[in-house]
């Protein structure tokens, strides 16, 4: 039976990704050697990075003006090195707090400048963007999270503001176009529409760089790893590479907009069943609604090892929501296919039928 993973993350890979990789595991290009056995700094493996950066440029038309670096600590140390490469500790940043990772994000960033949160949903549990005005003073950067897997909700439209953006785009990184201009920089841990985990990606202006008055730890300072070309230190070689390969599926799929286009018919389809569905409700406002993460609950909660045992003898795997919503979320990175977001469709369909 075929399974429907709608995991937040580690997530869905493409099927021909995971084949190549299979492959490249046990023999790289009829080496006799596993990828994993090869050195990082060997013709093979830098041929690797060299084409995982130039897709990330492709599908998001990235210029010299930028720096590309494949780095690992996850996003959570995206968090603290934004903010000790950017700022001085008298520097007002800004940061809009719409879930639990941005709430991490303004922990760490506490630590080394002056952070001023000017929005807010919390109150309400995180169940909508909410509106980002301007602020008064003029902030060295706004930090932004695009989507958010917990809540299922997501930033439709960008601010309009004079300060660059430093987003954390985890969960939907290369699932729309961009105007890249806004970045300063653009964070992501490698688990959705990336790669599998292990690997982050950063993208940022270096013109950004070089201007705080602290002296910054080696590895933690973006430069090393620029003038190192993501090699100061033994980079994670099998992650890349299948970053590498999910990027160039990327590429071969129609790139940005096609998956955009691809996202909004998945996304259209759930949240119609969801909204018609008398068994079941919506946790985020339709205005913030994900594209990615679709978050929803079962009216009557009493009926929720029903559901999920329908689920998963229809073959839908990971499809519980976060202990902090609960409910379901039903993640849809950019692998997945519309015939899985109907497998669950028919799911709640037959639920409603029976139950109703």
């Amino acid at each position: 039976m075929k399974k429907h993973n709608f995991s937040a993350g580690p997530a869905i890979l493409p099927q021909s990704v995971k084949e190549k990789a299979s492959q490249a595991a046990v023999d790289y290009n009829n080496s006799g050697l596993s990828l994993m056995e090869m050195s990082h700094r060997g013709k093979e493996f830098v041929e690797i990075l060299n084409k995982a950066e130039k897709n990330v440029r492709t599908l998001l038309g990235v210029d010299d003006n930028y720096a590309v670096l494949f780095l690992t600590g996850g996003a959570s140390t995206q968090f603290f090195m934004t903010a000790m490469n950017l700022a001085n500790p008298n520097d007002n940043i800004a940061y809009v707090d719409t879930g639990a990772w941005s709430s991490k994000a303004i922990k760490e960033a506490k630590l080394f400048s002056n952070v001023n949160v000017i929005a807010s949903s919390k109150e309400a549990n995180y169940n909508y963007i909410p509106e980002i005005v301007p602020p008064s003073m003029t902030p060295k950067y706004m930090h932004l999270t695009s989507n958010n897997t917990i809540y299922g909700t997501q930033i439709k439209e960008w601010p309009d503001v004079t300060c660059p953006f430093v987003c954390d785009m985890s969960s939907d990184i290369f699932s729309r176009p961009l105007p890249l201009e806004k970045f300063g920089v653009i964070y992501a841990g490698a688990q959705k529409n990336v790669g599998p985990a292990g690997v982050s990606l950063v993208i940022i202006k270096k013109e950004l760089l070089g201007k705080v008055e602290r002296q910054l730890p080696t590895i933690l300072n973006y430069q090393t790893h620029i003038d190192k070309g993501s090699s100061f230190n033994t980079p994670p070689v099998f992650p890349i590479y299948v970053t590498m390969l999910t990027l160039q599926w990327t590429i071969d799929n129609g790139g940005v907009s096609a998956m955009a286009k691809r996202n909004s018919e998945k996304s259209q389809l759930l949240y119609n069943e969801i909204d018609s569905n008398d068994l079941f409700v919506g946790t985020a406002q339709v205005s913030s609604r994900s594209n990615m993460n679709a978050t929803f609950l079962l009216k009557d909660e009493s009926l929720t090892d029903a559901f999920l045992e329908d689920c998963q003898a229809a073959g839908i795997v990971g499809i519980k929501g976060h202990r902090s919503v609960g409910g379901f979320r039903a993640s849809m990175y950019n692998a997945m296919g519309l015939d899985s977001v109907q497998a669950l469709v028919d799911v709640m369909n037959s639920f409603s039928k029976k139950h109703g």
